[in-house]
């Protein structure tokens, strides 16, 4: 009889011991499971982070990736400084001490011809053969890329253009009017030299800064953001709504 009460503790205590495994091998799973929520929730979180225009993508796509993308970037320091040192230097040239490019090609034409005529004379007089000099000519395979390229980008440029003088679109039409009236405002500040380093300037100094302080600048992004959508629907309640349109699409001829 000791025997078989023994028997039945040490059973029923196997049982216990197997009911509070599997309690504890649930709980385990149920916290893992939860984490795995969590971890899983967190990158939707952070999908829902605000950006300007948009932006999906990184700022280095944006710009269009390769090694533009790195000079404008400063992912290369040496060729990002040497780059804007040279445009700046062009534009000191010309802007500033007004040099004119027809003068300062035929200057550098009157500098090459003269140092290879001394060194081929002068290399008669040592005695030896007179140096080769290389022939120069422009590839045809770069050239007509660039020219397709051109084409390309100007036509899409006009069909964006017939878009907007289409009518379909009034914002966007505002927009692009708004934006010619600046250019042309700027465009009688300073000439298309300046204007054009300008840009190049700005572009090899706002990604990078916008890259190092995203974050808070998309948070006043999306706060100046949302007070234009508050004063453009105020002025299209009060202007635009009252503006007389005609029909949107064209009659279907019979």
């Amino acid at each position: 009889m000791a025997e078989h009460h023994e028997h039945e503790e040490a059973k029923g205590e196997s049982l216990l011991d197997k009911v509070s495994g599997k309690i504890h091998d649930h709980d385990s799973s149920s916290s893992s499971d939860s984490d795995n929520e969590k971890s899983n929730s967190s990158p939707s979180f952070k999908n829902k982070v605000f950006r300007l225009f948009g932006r999906e993508k990184p700022i280095h796509t944006v710009l269009g990736g390769g090694k533009p993308a790195d000079v404008f970037l400063w992912r290369n320091k040496k060729i990002s400084a040497t780059t804007l040192g040279v445009a700046t230097a062009i534009w000191i040239l010309f802007e500033l001490l007004e040099y004119h490019l027809l003068t300062l090609v035929c200057h550098f034409l009157i500098l090459a011809l003269a140092a290879l005529f001394l060194w081929s004379n002068a290399s008669t007089f040592i005695n030896k053969s007179p140096p080769r000099i290389p022939q120069l000519h422009i590839p045809e395979e770069p050239v007509l890329e660039f020219a397709s390229a051109l084409r390309l980008e100007i036509n899409c440029a006009f069909s964006v253009l017939r878009d907007i003088a289409s009518g379909r679109d009034l914002k966007k039409f505002l927009s692009v009017i708004a934006g010619l009236w600046v250019f042309s405002i700027l465009g009688s500040w300073a000439n298309f030299l300046t204007l054009f380093y300008i840009a190049f300037v700005l572009l090899h100094t706002v990604p990078v800064l916008y890259e190092k302080y995203e974050d808070r600048v998309d948070s006043f992004g999306e706060k100046a953001l949302a007070e234009i959508k508050k004063q453009y629907a105020v002025f299209d309640a009060k202007v635009l709504s009252k503006i007389p349109r005609g029909p949107l699409k064209d009659k279907k001829k019979d």
